[in-house]
């Protein structure tokens, strides 16, 4: 009976959002926090139609949120289309590397001298609430290949590499909470977890992304069938392989998706051409690809194009709608189970963790790089308010509750990184499209 009320209330849910999308698109507010006053309003702290021990459920949350966000990252390479000498990857690597391990001192100082925890749990718990969200933050991301506005191309590139970065400070803090033989395995960690594990990851989805693209463009114009490649089925087997192939190799598999989708982009440019627009805007009126109508579209007449270009743009276009599907059927799945377990683990010292976090630590982490030209002070203070939380940190925490931790400290941390990841969903949702619409409107001013 249960499964058929989880089944019932989810897919009113999805109909209430499908229903009323051409109204919640015109309000000051995201998806997400529809999705998680609509899990408030159904869980135990309002009607109680549902109900979802965690305790029982962290197994099976944890791969749920892990395919999340895999498909999130998977799409995030897919929309960078700029060559990685380009100067605006460095707001990426910046943000990924420096502003988050600065982020997960800040919050550990935090959580050790502001709530009195012992360095263990205040590591683990900043390292679970570093990293941004690939999966939250799509408002605030770029919009297409074609998008490279800095802030955006800048956030992109910091969600979909730091949700693999963080794994390495995940796995230290669970080694300091075991206490014994934590110098002993401090090299091991260096050397495995930091120094192999990082390259590993990213060094085999990209040359994987890039080998399989030229493979199937290459079957694609050979046979013919462009136009009718299960390019779906393209999208899970490059997942299922980036992420089970860097596994396999000590590697992080999050970082191995991500660079597959960059991979497999870089394909796309070699066959369209790097002056070109993205070879799914060329061939968009065959694909129904529908977020933009760019000059260069030949608007269904693809015998001006190379049969390279054609067979790309239906790969990149059916792989990027696919994705994209997958990406926010989870998001609506994910934040509004969060709504419904909110009022079980609510936990009031959230307010000030989380406010100090979203408005002291990120905004002085990222001021505090040396950005010089590469971004405005404007650009900066944008930067540094969307740090968003989300289903990346709730894939670590149940990852951390299905290796180890004891009672007490798995509550307090279940309830403190459930807690701050809602206010993100909450304040960033509500702030997110006025601050981004103010943006667009000085750039045009500026221009």
């Amino acid at each position: 009976m249960s499964f058929i009320i989880w089944v019932t209330v989810l897919g009113a849910v999805l109909l209430v959002l499908a229903l009323t999308s051409s109204y919640l698109r015109w309000l000051p507010v995201t998806t997400s926090a529809v999705c998680l006053l609509l899990g408030i309003g159904i869980g135990p702290g309002g009607l109680d139609l549902l109900k979802l021990p965690l305790e029982q459920a962290s197994s099976w949350m944890e791969h749920l949120t892990e395919v999340a966000v895999l498909f999130s990252l998977f799409v995030c390479g897919l929309k960078l289309r700029l060559p990685l000498r380009d100067k605006r990857w460095r707001i990426a690597f910046g943000l990924a590397g420096p502003v988050m391990v600065l982020t997960i001192i800040g919050v550990s100082l935090l959580l050790h001298y502001g709530l009195h925890l012992g360095w263990g749990p205040s590591l683990l718990i900043g390292a679970i609430l570093a990293p941004t969200d690939p999966v939250l933050a799509s408002l605030v991301q770029v919009n297409d290949a074609r998008d490279i506005d800095s802030v955006r191309f800048g956030l992109s590139g910091e969600a979909g590499l730091n949700d693999g970065i963080a794994f390495p400070f995940v796995i230290l803090g669970l080694l300091w909470l075991k206490g014994d033989g934590l110098a002993a395995e401090w090299s091991h960690w260096i050397t495995r977890d930091v120094l192999w594990a990082v390259p590993a990851g990213l060094l085999t989805g990209y040359w994987l992304g890039r080998g399989i693209g030229r493979i199937t463009l290459a079957l694609q114009i050979r046979n013919e069938d462009s136009t009718v490649s299960p390019n779906d089925y393209l999208t899970l087997a490059l997942i299922a392989l980036a992420y089970v192939g860097a596994d396999a190799l000590g590697g992080y598999g999050f970082l191995s998706v991500f660079a597959a989708g960059l991979g497999l982009r870089q394909e796309e440019v070699k066959s369209t051409g790097a002056s070109e627009p993205p070879a799914e805007h060329l061939v968009q009126p065959v694909v129904g690809h529908q977020h933009v109508e760019p000059q260069h579209a030949v608007h269904g007449d693809t015998e001006q194009l190379e049969d390279s270009q054609v067979a790309a743009g239906i790969m990149m276009g059916d792989m990027l709608a696919f994705g994209s599907l997958v990406e926010r059927a989870m998001e609506v799945f994910l934040v509004t189970l969060l709504g419904v377990v909110l009022a079980a683990h609510w936990d009031g010292r959230a307010l000030w963790v989380g406010g100090i976090l979203f408005f002291v630590i990120r905004p002085v982490c990222v001021a505090s790089m040396p950005w010089g030209a590469l971004l405005k002070r404007r650009q900066r203070m944008l930067i540094g308010w969307f740090g968003i939380r989300g289903i990346g940190s709730l894939f670590y925490l149940f990852y951390a509750l299905n290796h180890g931790l004891g009672d007490s400290l798995a509550s307090q941390c279940t309830d403190l990184t459930l807690s701050v990841v809602a206010l993100s969903i909450l304040l960033h949702g509500i702030s997110t499209q006025p601050v981004l619409t103010r943006y667009e409107q000085l750039k045009k001013q500026e221009t």
